[in-house]
């Protein structure tokens, strides 16, 4: 545990100094002082972690693109799980996309997060932890959200809430609230992704995954929710609404080609004039004069025997060029001048 010491002292001084600002407007040993406090916690490991969730984007989408790729692979060495092994990670390495690189927020977040449930855990024993002294913990410990403590949590033993100065039944309605709302952000947060930022003409074992988890995620949030003290409820309630709103942003501005999101902010920009539609009504028209043109590129012998390609356009848009020289193309010249019977003479 010693090595994790310096990020206990990191989160719980963040905490305090969150407190000591909280304290000029609220009451400092209030749960609005503290649980505002947990919540600026969330915001300011989030905007640090704004690069992370760019490129989580990227890799997003990169794995995405990559699916018909993929799923060719799949195919082709279904009987060979090595080879097939072997294929996935030389695209990869080729296209430069990582697939753990979704995962980069919350594996970043994890320290955090145990760092925060170590905290409030030592709050709740009435112990100093990093730099929170024993007034500041007493303060802290008897802090109430809606009358529920902010280190109490639901499987908590009705003598140890009061010992925190609550009741059992507040201490549970009002976990298992925050409970139900974080499980419902996540779901809503993993379907919008999946509903309007996914290509959904392409049918890969990588949808099939990402909607396994939109059950998944939420059911693991109730399970554990109930062993999380109000605190780190606080602490993830926050932090999924924050990537709730941050993927709607990045999903209405710059959404994934292809999607149900990317035709709508289509759709917005036709409607504000900036952005002109496809000339697809125009290749009707772009057609008709190469109808036209079209005897044009008969053959030199079909222009001569007089076929029936010709003789239904180009004989009337056209004339038919004149032999030089006195050539013959099936009719015999008729003499223009008596210019002409020297010459013949002389060929006699």
């Amino acid at each position: 545990m010693g090595i994790l010491n310096p990020l206990y002292d990191a989160v719980s001084w963040i905490i305090v100094q969150f407190h000591s600002l909280y304290s000029l407007v609220f009451d400092k040993d209030g749960g609005l002082a503290w649980g505002l406090s947990i919540v600026s916690l969330v915001v300011l490991i989030r905007i640090c972690l704004i690069p992370l969730f760019v490129k989580q984007i990227k890799s997003t989408r990169n794995m995405q693109a990559l699916q018909p790729k993929m799923k060719a692979i799949q195919e082709r060495y279904k009987n060979d799980r090595q080879r097939q092994s072997e294929e996935m990670m030389k695209l990869y390495k080729e296209t430069g996309t990582n697939p753990l690189s979704s995962c980069l927020p919350i594996l970043a977040q994890s320290p955090f997060f145990f760092s925060l449930y170590h905290v409030l855990s030592h709050i709740a024993q009435g112990k100093q932890v990093g730099v929170m002294d024993q007034s500041l913990v007493t303060s802290a410990q008897h802090a109430h959200i809606f009358g529920a403590p902010i280190a109490a949590k639901f499987t908590d033993s009705a003598a140890k809430v009061e010992s925190l100065s609550a009741t059992l039944v507040d201490v549970r309605v009002v976990t298992v609230i925050m409970i139900v709302l974080m499980s419902a952000s996540q779901f809503y947060t993993q379907r919008q992704l999946m509903t309007k930022n996914v290509d959904m003409t392409v049918k890969t074992p990588f949808m099939q995954q990402q909607k396994m988890l939109m059950y998944v995620f939420p059911i693991m949030f109730a399970v554990f929710g109930i062993n999380f003290p109000v605190g780190v409820l606080i602490y993830w309630l926050t932090t999924n609404v924050w990537t709730m709103g941050q993927q709607m942003f990045v999903i209405r501005r710059n959404p994934t080609p292809g999607s149900l999101a990317f035709k709508q902010r289509q759709e917005r920009l036709k409607a504000a004039g900036k952005l002109k539609d496809e000339p697809a009504d125009q290749e009707p028209q772009d057609a008709a004069p190469v109808k036209r043109t079209q005897p044009k590129r008969q053959t030199k012998a079909q222009r001569q025997t007089g076929g029936p390609a010709q003789s239904g356009t180009a004989g009337s848009t056209k004339p038919k060029p004149k032999p030089a020289g006195g050539a013959t193309t099936g009719t015999k010249p008729k003499p223009s001048s008596g210019a002409d019977k020297p010459n013949l003479s002389k060929k006699k």
